[in-house]
């Protein structure tokens, strides 16, 4: 019989509790919403709301297959996906090979160091999209910027989960139109998220029979999808954004002070 895991595995399917269902099921509700009316954040969310209940490596794991479903949908929207593919191969290589590298260090790291990691993760995140600054990266500098992107935003995938830093500033920073930008940032997402979960796999944090877990995930997070697109129509998706921002830099600091509590 499966029996609850150490150093941060995922629980079996037959360990779920209804404590961890429910928080399971109204974690990735809440992140599809967030996604729904702001185009981003379900992994920021899921991650960083699953982490009080269990380590950064075992949100990860049950991140993956309801990140995978939300971002390829996101991707395939739009005529552009095999112009940015030539356009971004360098930097979703080097993000692909930087998360499957890194990702032992979720693995390996205490489920506390991790943790306060990811809350550095999710306040620089927040503070770089509260202020939004407006960046703009030369096209001469784009072929060798890409793949140094690629690797930063790989390392801090594997390390902490969440893969928005610096790849959705940096993509941001290439004056694509906001059609494509959508795809890129989705094109980004998907590549992250399947290197996460081979990465995990590899290093036995994330094994197939646990797979269904991160499958009961998926329709909360499409449902959230959906309710979030009817709550963008009703109320302002700048104020949203703003509060659902400062909630995400309060998380970081606790995370990050949790080690000294």
């Amino acid at each position: 019989m499966c029996q609850f895991p150490v150093e941060g595995v995922i629980p079996c399917m037959n360990t779920l509790t209804i404590g961890l269902t429910c928080l399971l099921l109204a974690t990735f509700l809440g992140a599809g919403v967030v996604k729904g009316v702001t185009g981003m954040g379900l992994p920021t969310v899921a991650v960083g709301l699953l982490s009080t209940a269990m380590s950064p490596v075992a949100a990860a794991a049950i991140l993956v297959a309801p990140s995978l479903a939300t971002n390829v949908w996101q991707m395939l929207v739009g005529p552009d996906k095999l112009r940015l593919m030539r356009r971004l191969w360098a930097m979703m290589l080097c993000i692909a090979i930087g998360t499957v590298l890194s990702t032992r260090l979720l693995v390996i790291v205490d489920p506390v160091w991790s943790g306060r990691t990811l809350g550095f993760a999710l306040i620089a995140y927040a503070v770089y999209a509260l202020f939004s600054p407006t960046l703009s990266v030369p096209q001469r500098l784009e072929s060798w910027l890409s793949p140094v992107i690629g690797i930063v935003t790989g390392v801090v995938t594997g390390a902490t989960g969440v893969f928005v830093i610096p790849s959705a500033p940096y993509l941001q920073s290439l004056g694509i139109q906001k059609d494509e930008l959508v795809q890129a940032l989705g094109l980004s997402f998907t590549v992250s998220t399947v290197a996460l979960g081979g990465g995990l796999l590899a290093h036995g944090a994330f094994r197939l029979d646990q797979f269904g877990l991160s499958l009961l995930a998926v329709l909360p997070a499409l449902v959230g999808m959906w309710l979030g697109s009817i709550v963008r129509q009703k109320i302002s998706p700048k104020a949203f954004r703003r509060c659902f921002l400062l909630f995400l830099v309060v998380r970081g600091f606790e995370l990050t002070l949790r080690p000294f509590s």
